[in-house]
C-alpha cells in the first residue's frame, strides 16, 4: 500500500511539473521613461541595445505601440488591470491610491495556479495584492542603496546600485520558486527616471560623446497653446544641481548624499571636472541650452546602459535554467519620453514621441523570430495577451484586446483608432487632455489648464508642427475625427471626457 501510495504522488508531482511546463511562464520587464528613440532595435544611432535587440530579433518588435496615459503610475495601473485610468481609479502620481482590491491579470494567474512576483518599482502608493511575493521601491525610489518594502511592511536597504540589485532581487525569486508551478514575473526598473544617475561603471565613458541636436529643439511652438505653456524645457527647466550634477550648492543632492564613499568617491572623480568646465565657459543662450542637452543625453544614454546590461543577465538566467523556450518575455517602457524633441524631456503630451512607447516580446513557438509589426497596439492590451496564452478567460470588463490573434492571421490588422485620456494638472504645468489616432490623423481636446482643440495630420506632419484644426480644408476631417472620439469615448465609458467634448 505503502508503495501504491508512493507511486501516486510522484505520478501527481510528474503531471504537476509537466502542466507547468505546459503553460508559458511569464516575464515583463518595466522600465521607466525609456525612449524608442533610444533603442537600436528601433533603428536608433545614438547606443546600443544588444539584449533589447535580442528579444525583437528572437520576438516580435512593435512599432505603434502606445500608452492610454503617458506618465508612470497610471500606466502601470493601465497594465496590471487591462483598464483605461478612469476605471481602474489612478488617474495621475498627485492624488490616485492603487485599489487592490480591484481584479488584475496577476490575479486570473494566481487563481489558475502561477506563482507571481513584483521585484522593484511598484509606485502605485498601495500594497501589491495578487503576488506570491513582492520587494518593491518606496515611491520612485533611489538610484543608490535603494530601499525595498518587504512583505512583512518592513523596510530594508540593499547596498548597490539599484538597476543591478533589482534583477539581483529577481533572481534570487527565481532560484526560491517551486518548479511545479509556471510563474509570472514582473522587474520594475527605476531606470531610466530623472535625475538619470548612471551605475560607477558607467559614470564618465561617454563625455566625448557628441549627439545631434533634433531638427525640432528649438521649436517655437506656434499654434500649439498647451505647448507654449508647458514646463519641461530642457534650456530652462533643466536644473543644474539636481538635473544635471553641477556642484553650485553647498548642500548636495539627497540621490548623492546617501552614496557610500567608493561611490562618492566615483561621482566626485566624474563630476567635479565638469562642474569646473561649465563654470570656466559661463555659457548664455543657445550655447548653454545646447550644452544643457549634451549633458543630459550623456548621463540619460550612461544611465539606460545598466539597464540593457541587466535585462542581458534576465536573459542569460532563463537560458542558464533551460526556462528561455518556455517562457513569454516581453520588454517595455511605461511610456515613451522625450529626448530633446521640442525641446524637451519628460513625457505627458499625446504627442508621439510620449505617447509611443518600445514594446518588444519573445514568445517561441507562437511569434516568428524578427518579426515587425505594424498593429496599433496599447499596454491595456498585455493583460488580455497574457491570460489568453496562459489559457485562462479573460474578465469580461477588461477593456484590452488579446494580442495574440496578430500574429495567428495574416490579415488582423490590430486597432483602428487608439483613445488616450491624461489627467495630472501639476509638475511640468502640462494641461490634462484625451484624444485619438487613427492611422493618419490626431485630435486632441486640451482642457483646464489650457482650452484648446488640436489636429495633426501624421502623414505629411510627422513632428506635429502644424495645427490644423482652424484650417479650413481640413474641417470635413475634424467633423469625421470628432465623431469618432465620441465613438471611443461611449466605448469605453469614460464620462468626464464625454462631457468636456460636446463643449
Amino acid at each position: 500500500m505503502k508503495k501504491f501510495i508512493g507511486i501516486c504522488l510522484l505520478l501527481a508531482a510528474c503531471f504537476s511539473q509537466l502542466l507547468a511546463q505546459q503553460r508559458p511562464n511569464i516575464l515583463i520587464i518595466i522600465s521607466d521613461d525609456h525612449a524608442f528613440q533610444t533603442i537600436s532595435a528601433y533603428g536608433s544611432k545614438l547606443t546600443r541595445t544588444p539584449a533589447i535587440d535580442r528579444i525583437a530579433a528572437e520576438g516580435v518588435r512593435f512599432d505603434k505601440a502606445y500608452v492610454t496615459n503617458s506618465i508612470c503610475g497610471p500606466s502601470r495601473a493601465v497594465i496590471i488591470t487591462g483598464k483605461y485610468s478612469h476605471k481602474n481609479g489612478f488617474k495621475d502620481n498627485e492624488h490616485s491610491v492603487f485599489d487592490g482590491s480591484q481584479n488584475t491579470f496577476v490575479k486570473e494567474l494566481q487563481h489558475a495556479g502561477y506563482q507571481t512576483a513584483w521585484i522593484g518599482k511598484w509606485h502605485l502608493e498601495s500594497k501589491p495584492e495578487g503576488f506570491s511575493f513582492y520587494r518593491i521601491l518606496p515611491g520612485q525610489g533611489q538610484y543608490f542603496n535603494p530601499d525595498f518594502i518587504n512583505m512583512d511592511g518592513k523596510t530594508e536597504r540593499k547596498e548597490g546600485y539599484v538597476t543591478n540589485v533589482i534583477e539581483d532581487e529577481a533572481e534570487n525569486w527565481l532560484d526560491k520558486r517551486d518548479t511545479t508551478q509556471p510563474f509570472c514575473l514582473v522587474i520594475g526598473h527605476k531606470a531610466t527616471h530623472r535625475t538619470w544617475i548612471p551605475d560607477t561603471t558607467d559614470m564618465g565613458t561617454l563625455e566625448n560623446c557628441t549627439y545631434p541636436i533634433p531638427a525640432t529643439y528649438f521649436d517655437t511652438y506656434d499654434g500649439r497653446k498647451a505647448a507654449q505653456v508647458q514646463e519641461m524645457s530642457i534650456a530652462k527647466d533643466m536644473r543644474l544641481s539636481y538635473d544635471l550634477k553641477l556642484a553650485v550648492n553647498d548642500k548636495p543632492e539627497a540621490a548623492i548624499a546617501r552614496m557610500n564613499p567608493a561611490q562618492r568617491a566615483k561621482y566626485d572623480a566624474v563630476y567635479n571636472p565638469i562642474t569646473a568646465d561649465f563654470k570656466a565657459k559661463n555659457l548664455t543662450g543657445n550655447p548653454l541650452a545646447e550644452w544643457k542637452y549634451q549633458r543630459y543625453m550623456r548621463d540619460y544614454l550612461a544611465t539606460a546602459a545598466s539597464l540593457d546590461r541587466n535585462i542581458n543577465r534576465t536573459l542569460a538566467y532563463l537560458d542558464e535554467h533551460r526556462l528561455s523556450k518556455n517562457t513569454i518575455v516581453i520588454y517595455l517602457s511605461d511610456q515613451g519620453f522625450y529626448m530633446g524633441e521640442h525641446g524637451w524631456f519628460d513625457k505627458r503630451f499625446m504627442y508621439e514621441e510620449s505617447f509611443r512607447t518600445p514594446m518588444v516580446m519573445r514568445y517561441p513557438g507562437i511569434i516568428k523570430p524578427g518579426t515587425v509589426s505594424n498593429a496599433m497596439v496599447l499596454n491595456m492590451d498585455i493583460a488580455p495577451t497574457l491570460l489568453e496564452a496562459a489559457g485562462v478567460r479573460i474578465p469580461k470588463d477588461m477593456q484590452g484586446a488579446s494580442m495574440l490573434p496578430l500574429f495567428r492571421k495574416s490579415t488582423e490588422k490590430g486597432r483602428e483608432v487608439l483613445y488616450y485620456h491624461y489627467y495630472e494638472n501639476g509638475e511640468h504645468a502640462v494641461s490634462p487632455h484625451f484624444g485619438i489616432r487613427t492611422t493618419r490623423y490626431k485630435l486632441i481636446r486640451f482642457y483646464k489648464r489650457v482650452e484648446a482643440w488640436e489636429l495633426y495630420d501624421l502623414k505629411n506632419d510627422p513632428q506635429e508642427l502644424h495645427n490644423l484644426y482652424e484650417d479650413k480644408r481640413y474641417q470635413s476631417t475634424v467633423t469625421q475625427l470628432k465623431q469618432q472620439l465620441m465613438q471611443e469615448i461611449k466605448k469605453y465609458e469614460d464620462n468626464d471626457a464625454a462631457a468636456i467634448a460636446v463643449q
